[in-house]
């Protein structure tokens, strides 16, 4: 069931939206339970990682359903949409457009014919070779389900090349793959190994795949895609999962009553009561069904999840490779203490993302920390037009100081990331006015200098105020008495991951993938 009829989200100052990931993706098969409301729940859990649409499709085992639109997960869905979706299996996800426009035809799960049936994809991540990819899409007109129908994500893209598999030469894939390979590998092979993950699951070495049809189309198709990509997907009777071999974007699987739950952070599993499992590895395919758990490697894996996720992206109840966000988020607050001290008489965030890094400075420092402002939960995303009164307004209808808490006070502000530099402006001229003393901006990051190709929303290095001014001149632009970063050796400590095993592209311009040529930098 398609509802088309829903209304587009806005920020109230689009000109200056914090760092945005691309999406969050959720999936369940659990044939006793209530998938649908499950995957709700997952997708509430997930909400900050995309606030434009959202959408669930489920499988009885015969037929699939699919609902969605624009909106939060709470404005799409209500009982009697979650009621109409049954089945033994689900697919959710919740989107950030990061490429292609922000329309319903982008919402997904995105639907396309299956080699046996319907395929229902969520996407998180951006591949760097869409362009490609299309190309050869386009040389087989009538194949791509959605990819037709007015749908432009790479989402949609894939969702097709999954669909007509049997349709691509192996010279052609051959072209895509080795146009997909780092300059320092060309000759890599595509390993396929199917091992026991669990109990229950499959025994390791079975001949005969599951549902060989899809998971031969997935084996053949994940080797040529290029870029970031978390996939959750099903057909009628399977549910699959599947990392690209830097394992850029987090996924794991959890085990449910009766079932198996895959989710972009370990909090979506928290939330339906899910015991994690394990991360999806980089390179992996999963496949789920009633006769358990299959895995696949498909391709080496380089680890290199993004740094973003534990500086800014993921929840702070969520864990990345048994490191717990927080902290991370605290570690780093407590190293940019180190770095940069300074005296002052309180420490305060800029809600909500800053309060771990805050907590973790004040702890190191030892000045006292508490909240200098109060944040409006419940203004940021609205479906009224942003009239020019409302930007007038802008930062004071999401923050409003504490006079009696900043008065006379030398404050130091801690923030995650500075990426166009309009709100910390905007905050520091605001705290003045509510009579502090003195404005010391504190950022637990390193300066952001390039742009993300990965699923973040930077894109190009001219949106980025890091890229064309130093921090004298950034500090002078803030209207703040100091300014400082966290440079990228604490930010690495703080995640407790090896450097060489993390994405620091936005800070270091070390792309471990070669970003797409038609993009600019």
């Amino acid at each position: 069931m398609l509802r088309p009829d829903g209304n587009l989200t806005h920020e109230l100052d689009p000109q200056d939206k914090g760092p945005q990931d691309s999406c969050g993706v959720f999936g369940i098969w659990a044939p006793d339970q209530d998938v649908s409301r499950l995957t709700y729940f997952g997708l509430y859990a997930l909400q900050h990682r995309g606030q434009q649409s959202a959408g669930i499709a489920t499988s009885d085992g015969q037929s699939m359903l699919v609902y969605k639109d624009m909106g939060l997960v709470s404005q799409v869905f209500d009982d009697r949409a979650l009621m109409s979706l049954q089945g033994q299996q689900a697919v959710g996800h919740v989107r950030y457009a990061t490429t292609g426009a922000s329309i319903w035809h982008n919402a997904q799960p995105t639907l396309g014919p299956g080699p046996e049936g319907t395929i229902a994809l969520a996407h998180n991540g951006n591949l760097t070779n869409t362009k490609e990819l299309s190309e050869l899409l386009f040389s087989k007109p009538n194949l791509g389900g959605e990819f037709w129908k007015g749908a432009t994500t790479d989402t949609s893209v894939i969702t097709a090349l999954l669909g007509m598999a049997e349709h691509l030469t192996d010279e052609e894939l051959e072209t895509l793959r080795f146009a997909t390979k780092p300059a320092t590998d060309p000759t890599e092979p595509v390993v396929e190994m199917c091992h026991a993950t669990s109990a229950g699951t499959n025994p390791a070495g079975k001949e005969e795949p599951i549902n060989a049809s899809l998971t031969q189309h997935a084996l053949r198709v994940l080797p040529v895609l290029r870029g970031a990509f978390s996939l959750v997907f099903m057909d009628e009777n399977n549910l699959y999962a599947a990392r690209d071999t830097q394992g850029l974007r987090p996924l794991v699987l959890g085990r449910t009553q009766g079932g198996w739950a895959v989710a972009s952070e370990t909090a979506a599993l928290d939330i339906i009561a899910a015991d994690f499992v394990r991360e999806v590895e980089p390179g992996e395919l999963i496949v789920i069904n009633r006769e358990g758990v299959t895995s696949y490697q498909w391709g080496q894996a380089r680890p290199a999840g993004c740094v973003f996720e534990y500086v800014y992206l993921a929840r702070p109840d969520t864990k990345i490779r048994g490191r717990s966000v927080i902290a991370s988020r605290q570690e780093m607050g407590a190293a940019l203490a180190k770095e940069h001290p300074v005296e002052a008489d309180l420490v305060m965030p800029t809600p909500e993302s800053g309060t771990p890094a805050a907590i973790g400075y004040a702890a190191e420092s030892g000045i006292p920390f508490g909240h200098g402002v109060v944040k409006n939960s419940y203004v940021g995303r609205t479906f009224i037009q942003p009239t020019q009164t409302i930007r007038q307004l802008g930062i004071r209808l999401k923050l409003n100081p504490l006079r009696e808490v900043v008065a006379g006070k030398r404050l130091i502000v801690i923030d995650d990331s500075i990426v166009r530099g309009n709100t910390q402006k905007a905050l520091v001229k605001m705290l003045r006015e509510a009579g502090a003393k003195e404005v010391h901006v504190r950022i637990s990051s390193p300066p952001v200098l390039w742009p993300c190709f990965f699923g973040i929303d930077f894109a190009t290095r001219d949106e980025l105020i890091a890229a064309k001014y130093n921090t004298e001149q950034i500090c002078e632009f803030i209207g703040a008495d100091s300014l400082g970063y966290l440079s990228v050796e604490g930010m690495i400590a703080a995640t407790g991951q090896a450097e060489n095993s993390l994405c620091t592209a936005c800070f270091t311009g070390n792309y471990p993938v070669p970003p797409p040529t038609n993009r600019p930098l």
